[in-house]
């Protein structure tokens, strides 16, 4: 090595200085033109048209190459990407000899080249992420001009790539420069992972050279593993081929940026959403000098933070908050919780801690999590969902489901009539596969939205990945629910992400699970936040549910599961009127019947009067304990025959008869205008308030004796039913029981039952198993709720696009 060759290798060198000693090379008639390579970081496509042969090159005199990088701006002044990604990135040239005959020849004949390319695989690649893998992809350039970048693997040390293309080459004396980078997230730069430079003339032309290229960096002694690439180059004869080989090139290039051929729609920057449901902290330690504590919760993991509201003056608070945490793949997944006492005018105090290792939890379900803080300062209960994961990697994607049989047989067979009395609160299986969503409202100022799905069945929550920019998602996800009630209600509701607040409402559906048809891909119509209207948009859903009829008819005798998260109705003159209305239709049957009675006995009709005179009679000499279920059996059969006549001449609902009363919509708007406006008088407020409430209280009250009795007469009218099948055969056994067995000894057993249930089962939640299954009949309200509306305006499915 001479000395001008050494001093051109140090990258300090000021750019005067080194110009000059390229020209004192040059005027020795060296054997080698040093090429300093201009990088450039831009992608964009014109960077493959041709550039010059460099001054100095000469097709005889290249038998070396210069292997010392390059660290130089490119010639149009923007950052070259080795400085972006924070250092040199070291060139392994391949030895090259002397120029071979074959390549004098074909220099003497041809001026263009096309370098056919296929990128097979790498092999023990650097790790670069927190996670103990990489995400690595490859950049092929060409004079410093990037010319190809192979698709992203994620989390794969052992990428297979398996990518051909082809490339034009200008200037065979140009080399390939291979980059090997890890994919960052968010506005991280990527990660260098090795890279390699090929001097083309090394290649043997015209043939397959298989090629082992073991990738370096730049002051680093560290084994970046080594990826294997196959190179076939080749003279372009006809000058329409050049510009064919161009076009190709360009085509894949732009295909391996967006395989699927569409516009390119912005993923997710986060692999999961950790959903968290914060119910209440129980025997926390008092902090002031009353003996209580104002405690509220903070959340961390990574850099995301969540702040809860503060309880005063409690050691037992009831927070029922819910929120969501971003979960990056490349943050700890450890979940900080700290208990703090608010104190006003002074620092809060710490009032315990715990943490939860996120990765230890299974992703997909809902845990009920009961956390001891550390050092006895009492518990804390929460639910926690990992959901909304992206990537086919993803167990809930629906590209990696198999229908397997075996699966199948074994939940039939674990809900089967056999295991009727194993684990009584596991009642069955619900599965959902959320396919996609058509028509959705715009949200966003483009005329788009960024929407995601959630589905909720009681306090247990999942959610799909949000898909942005588009009013037709395609979700692809399949979730599964163990169901504890078969009379739970699935709630769908579809949001748009709002990077800066609350997601936005844009549709909802609820579905009882007594009326999911198992295998039917059905597009559901979402309608409005109070189920009364439609919105735009429908939803593609199939479910699939498997549950033991001996158990749901336990459970649905026993108290329904609370839901956490149930906001409390407000007061509003409308909601009461209405209310009113409803009681008051009630009472009119009850008087109608009364006065049915006593015209019977003021012999108003004859004949009425004597019918029901002899009938009196006859019912009560032959009067029996078990004709009382018998005659309610009578009723249930004369409604059904009644329910199957009218049914064929019953005109379908339509949403006309869900719109709201202009009163409700008035009362809404009303409350709307105070709330911007704010009141000026607290004192008024106080009292407007407390007067509030005693009006609520009388509206609830209403709405609860109204449920009562529309429920009782949808029982007999086989609105669900499941629950009027299981009324009838529950009738048919106390009938049974009491012709056989006297009315003292059941007397005697319901006595020592309610006597000694409390001994027997110290925490047993007190019920009437009569109101239980009453609260699972529906009331005319849910029932509107709960109709479907036909979807609209839906695009035909695509042949291929059908699973």
């Amino acid at each position: 090595m001479t000395l001008v060759d050494f001093l051109l290798g140090l990258s300090f060198l000021p750019q005067i200085i080194r110009q000059k000693l390229l020209e004192i090379k040059k005027s020795r008639g060296s054997q080698e033109a040093t090429n300093i390579a201009h990088d450039s970081v831009t992608d964009d496509e014109s960077l493959l048209s041709p550039t010059s042969v460099d001054e100095g090159y000469q097709p005889s005199s290249i038998s070396e190459h210069d292997s010392t990088p390059n660290t130089n701006s490119s010639a149009n002044g923007t950052m070259p990407e080795m400085e972006r990604l924070g250092g040199d990135l070291p060139m392994t040239v391949l030895p090259v000899g002397e120029v071979s005959q074959s390549w004098r020849s074909l220099l003497q004949q041809y001026n263009f080249f096309q370098l056919d390319i296929h990128l097979k695989e790498g092999c023990d690649l650097a790790i670069r992420d927190r996670s103990g893998t990489s995400d690595p992809y490859v950049k092929f350039r060409i004079a410093g001009k990037t010319a190809y970048k192979s698709h992203i693997i994620y989390k794969n040390l052992n990428p297979k790539w398996d990518e051909k293309f082809t490339l034009p080459i200008d200037d065979i004396h140009k080399p390939l420069d291979i980059f090997v980078l890890d994919r960052d997230r968010g506005f991280a730069s990527d990660d260098p992972m090795g890279s390699v430079r090929i001097d083309l003339l090394s290649l043997e032309p015209e043939c397959l050279n298989e090629k082992k290229l073991e990738l370096k960096e730049a002051g680093s002694v560290e084994f970046l593993g080594h990826i294997l690439v196959d190179f076939i180059i080749s003279p372009v004869k006809k000058a329409e081929d050049k510009e064919s080989i161009r076009a190709t090139s360009l085509s894949k290039r732009r295909k391996s940026e967006n395989p699927s051929g569409s516009r390119k729609v912005k993923s997710q920057l986060w692999n999961g959403i950790i959903t968290i449901t914060l119910l209440e902290g129980k025997n926390l330690i008092p902090m002031d000098d009353n003996g209580l504590s104002d405690p509220y919760i903070k959340f961390k993991l990574g850099s995301e933070k969540y702040k809860s509201k503060t309880e005063k003056g409690t050691l037992n608070p009831k927070w029922m908050e819910q929120f969501d945490l971003r979960l990056f793949e490349d943050q700890t997944n450890m979940l900080e919780i700290s208990v703090w006492d608010k104190d006003v005018g002074s620092k809060d105090d710490i009032m315990g801690r715990c943490q939860i290792d996120i990765a230890s939890l299974k992703r997909e379900e809902t845990h009920h999590c009961d956390l001891e803080l550390e050092d006895g300062a009492g518990t804390l209960s929460l639910l926690l969902t990992i959901t909304g994961t992206a990537g086919t990697e993803s167990i809930s994607d629906l590209a990696n489901f198999k229908h397997d049989p075996n699966t199948v047989r074994m939940l039939h067979r674990k809900y089967g009539i056999l295991n009727s009395l194993k684990d009584l609160k596991d009642v069955g299986w619900l599965q959902i596969k959320v396919i996609k969503a058509q028509g959705l409202a715009s949200a966003d100022l483009g005329g788009k939205s960024d929407p995601f799905c959630v589905l909720e069945l009681v306090n247990s929550r999942l959610q799909t990945q949000t898909l942005y920019k588009t009013l037709n998602p395609e979700w692809g996800k399949v979730f599964t629910f163990n169901v504890k009630d078969i009379h739970s209600v699935l709630e769908v509701t579809v949001y748009d992400e709002d990077k800066h607040g609350s997601p936005e409402f844009l549709g909802k559906v609820e579905i009882p699970l007594l009326k999911v048809k198992n295998g039917e891909r059905k597009y559901y119509a979402l309608k409005d936040k109070k189920l009364r209207r439609r919105a735009k948009g429908a939803i593609l859903l199939e479910m699939d549910l498997v549950f033991n009829s001996v158990k749901a008819a336990i459970r649905t005798i026993n108290p329904r599961e609370e839901k956490y998260l149930e906001q409390d109705a407000k007061f509003k003159v409308s909601v009461l009127q209405y209310n009113l209305s409803r009681v008051t239709r009630l009472i009119g049957v009850i008087i109608d019947t009364t006065k049915f009675i006593n015209s019977c006995f003021q012999w108003e009709s004859k004949a009425r009067s004597a019918i029901a005179f002899a009938s009196y009679l006859i019912i009560v000499w032959n009067f029996e304990l078990y004709m009382v279920p018998i005659s309610i059996l009578l009723l249930f059969g004369w409604k059904y025959v009644e329910v199957c006549i009218t049914e064929k001449f019953t005109k379908p609902v339509e949403e006309d008869d869900y719109v709201e009363s202009e009163d409700e919509e008035e009362a809404e708007k009303e409350e709307k205008k105070k709330r911007k406006e704010g009141a000026t008088k607290t004192s008024f407020k106080e009292k407007l308030h407390t007067i509030e409430k005693v009006c609520q209280t009388i509206q609830n009250t209403l709405d609860d004796v109204a449920c009562l009795g529309e429920r009782v007469k949808n029982t007999f009218n086989y609105t669900v039913p499941w629950l009027s099948y299981m009324a009838c055969i529950v009738l048919l056994i106390i009938a049974v029981v009491l012709y056989l067995i006297p009315l003292r000894y059941l007397l005697l057993a319901w006595g020592i039952n309610k006597f000694t249930k409390k001994l027997r089962k110290p925490h047993a939640i007190p019920n009437n198993e009569l109101l239980d299954y009453l609260s699972r009949i529906p009331s005319d309200n849910q029932l509107k709720h709960y109709q479907e509306l036909r979807p609209e305006n839906l695009r035909p499915d695509s042949p291929k696009k059908k699973r």
